[in-house]
């Protein structure tokens, strides 16, 4: 592949992108249908847009960073499954603030977004439920290892795998789950390909793919799961590999075999070679030059070019700029150093680890 020369990139739009997300964030406290099962996903995003430009203070004001925070922890619920953070307030009645019902229970993957953006706007997490979460935890994980959004269903993978892992470091504290299982069924999620699926017997994704090496990575060794034994060098090689293939022509990953490149996936392949150790293998110059065509002329970035803006794809593209700076360009291209297992700055990692840790308020 012929990398694209850095010289030509044209400059990171930083406040387009920063008032694209600004403005998502407008409505997050008001009713969206479309975003209600998801809103707390898409104020992730938008934070963390803004704090990988490291404009949050001064593109919102004090009152608008506590009016999130406040609406964010409104969502924090409490019941017989434990405590953890519902998507938004679409399924609250008023007859049950005081009780969880079936039909107002939290989401792994809300819950970890919920703590990130709270670690954004950096709270000092004096209301978490830190007991409840891990009973909340307990309560995902099924008989085979994995874990379901929520208590009493819904998807199953490593998405949510990825979110409990997270979520147990975050905390310090991995009494939530049965280690050993997870990692066992992360490991049977592998493809013959050299990625992960979703699911065991999936198709290689390059979203789960990054779920799976970041969740190896990010347990703690055990002795029936030693981190050195996870990934055998041959493994480790077979998914470098198929990482490397998913780069396409035109700079810019694509996720699964013989599919277009797509944004988000610069971060998702991106960040999984990172962590591998395997980062060198990545054609930066070509992967930014993919990323500023993708920049929206309105503000924002897509997930190709010529497609619309929205905040997943214009938070991700800025992660993987994030963790592959293109060299010789502009300091509007200055962004600063990702956590790569955690998914955030590292400032707002570090904020979240020693505030979220266990036994500490």
């Amino acid at each position: 592949m012929k990398a694209a020369a850095s010289e030509s990139l044209p400059p990171l739009a930083r406040n387009s992108h920063a008032m694209h997300c600004k403005l998502c964030l407008s409505g997050l406290p008001f009713s969206q249908v479309e975003m209600d099962s998801s809103r707390i996903a898409l104020g992730f995003y938008c934070l963390g847009t803004l704090d990988l430009l490291g404009v949050l203070e001064t593109k919102t004001t004090p009152s608008e960073r506590e009016a999130w925070r406040n609406w964010l922890w409104e969502q924090q619920t409490h019941g017989r499954y434990g405590s953890g953070f519902k998507p938004s307030p679409y399924m609250t009645s008023d007859i049950l603030l005081d009780e969880e019902s079936e039909f107002d229970t939290p989401h792994l993957i809300m819950t970890y977004t919920a703590l990130m953006s709270l670690a954004i706007l950096r709270d000092d997490f004096s209301k978490l439920d830190r007991p409840g979460i891990l009973k909340f935890l307990r309560s995902c994980q099924r008989g085979d290892g994995s874990f379901s959004a929520s208590p009493n269903g819904g998807e199953a993978d490593l998405r949510i795998v990825y979110c409990a892992f997270v979520i147990s470091s975050l905390l310090d504290d991995w009494s939530g789950m049965n280690v050993d299982a997870a990692i066992a069924y992360v490991q049977r999620c592998s493809s013959y390909e050299g990625g992960y699926g979703q699911t065991p017997f999936g198709e290689a994704l390059g979203g789960t793919t990054y779920c799976a090496v970041a969740s190896l990575y990010l347990a703690p060794s055990t002795p029936l799961s030693p981190i050195e034994h996870r990934l055998s060098s041959s493994e480790r090689s077979r998914i470098i590999r198929w990482l490397v293939q998913k780069q396409t022509s035109l700079g810019g990953f694509s996720g699964r075999t013989a599919k277009a490149a797509d944004a988000c996936y610069c971060f998702w392949c991106g960040a999984a070679l990172n962590i591998l150790g395997a980062g060198d293998l990545v054609d930066s110059a070509a992967l930014a030059s993919f990323l500023g065509k993708c920049q929206y002329q309105f503000g924002g970035i897509s997930k190709a070019p010529s497609e619309r803006a929205d905040p997943y794809h214009t938070y991700l593209s800025l992660a993987a700029l994030a963790i592959y700076k293109p060299k010789g360009t502009n300091e509007s291209w200055e962004l600063p150093q990702v956590d790569v297992l955690r998914n955030a700055t590292v400032d707002t990692a570090l904020w979240a680890r020693n505030r979220i840790r266990a036994g500490e308020v």
